[in-house]
Order: structure tokens, then sequence, then C-alpha cells
């Protein structure tokens, strides 16, 4: 083989290797009889939510797997894969599992989350989880709720000691 070739090879061996390392979450996918248009829309959806979503050479890509230290996922790098690399931990799983429910070609495989190589039960229990921004208001919703309560029990209060005056 040549020279170029090699190297070209494991510059994009590294690059893989470095986006699976450096993604809160990675989910791997079968795409097999996906239209152009459906893929087109999938990435549409998946860049509006920050996801780099592509596809390698599984040889590549299982390379940068055993590199990383991910061998479980090695498995399923085998046919027509994309991988989704995302920053935030919820937002693959989230909306490629959407998409896959309506588009039954396309095939969630497994993934990494957090460094952790998880199957595609994980992918779909994360799926259902809120966005970093949802869980965030969840969690202020959480934090405010027992102010709200303490405000409205002094202002019970107070309105109580006007009605006992009046």
């Amino acid at each position: 083989m040549n020279e170029a070739i090699i190297n070209s090879k494991k510059a994009v061996v590294a690059e893989i290797a470095e986006k699976m390392k450096n993604a809160q979450s990675t989910v791997v996918v079968e795409y097999r009889g996906l239209s152009v248009a459906e893929v087109t829309q999938l990435r549409r959806e998946l860049r509006g939510e920050g996801v780099d979503f592509k596809v390698y050479k599984n040889s590549l890509s299982q390379r940068a797997a055993e590199e990383i230290g991910a061998n479980d996922l090695v498995k399923d790098l085998i046919g027509p894969n994309a991988i989704a690399f995302g920053t935030d931990a919820v937002a693959p799983a989230r909306v490629l599992a959407k998409f896959s429910k309506d588009h039954e070609a396309l095939v969630l495989k497994s993934g990494i989350v957090e460094g952790k190589v998880v199957p595609v039960e994980t992918i779909q229990k994360l799926s259902s989880l809120p966005n970093r921004e949802g869980m965030i208001s969840k969690f202020m919703g959480c934090l405010q709720s027992p102010v709200r309560k303490f405000a409205c029990a002094i202002n019970a209060v107070k309105e109580q000691k006007e009605n006992a005056a009046a």
C-alpha cells in the first residue's frame, strides 16, 4: 500500500478516536434503507442539536474503538453504519430514537456514554430524558419550589393576621 494512503487512514482513525473520546455520547446506527432525503432530514435535525453525524469505513471505526479501549463497540461496527457524536450526553440518543420511530430503516445499535460502551437499551432510556436545558430548568424548578411554598406560607400568615385585626 502507498505510504500516503496509510498515513491518511491513520489520520482518519485518529480523528474518529478523538471524537469518541471528546464526545459526551456516541451512538452507532445502521441507516440501510433510508433515502437521501431522509438522511438529509436526519442530519439537519442532528445539526440543530449540535450533534456531528458521519459515515466512516467500518475497519477505521473499529481501529479507533480499539484504540480508545471500547472493544465491545467493535462487534456493532458491521454493515452500513453512521456514528453520531454529541457534546450533550442525551441529544444524539433523543434525536436518533425519535427519528427511528418514524423511519424503521434507522436501527440503533449501541454507543459510548461518558467513556463507557452501552447497549441499545441504555440508548433508548437516554432518549427519554430531556436535553441539558430541560434538565437545568427542572432542577431550578425543584430549587424554587420550597422557596415559593415558604413565601406562600408567610403570605397566608400575614393575611390571617390582617383578617383577624379587621
